[in-house]
């Protein structure tokens, strides 16, 4: 599944920090900026796994789980 996000990455000294506008939270960092890209893509990931996981704890055994395309 492919998903689209917003990342913004700023220079900070010899480090490239970057941030994800849809998923508060979700940093990166990186010598280069391609380093930082993926260390964000990876902390997206994580976040976003762990709320999924955190969030099925609280489903009904009798509802019913789809997965749904947006786009």
């Amino acid at each position: 599944m492919k998903n689209e996000f917003t990342a913004v990455f700023e220079k900070d000294g010899d480090f490239y920090v970057g941030y994800c506008l849809e998923v508060p939270g979700a940093n990166g960092l990186g010598k280069t900026i391609e380093e930082c890209r993926e260390s964000l893509s990876q902390s997206i990931a994580l976040i976003l796994e762990d709320r999924r996981q955190d969030a099925q704890k609280g489903i009904p055994r009798e509802a019913i789980q789809e997965i749904l395309l947006v786009g």
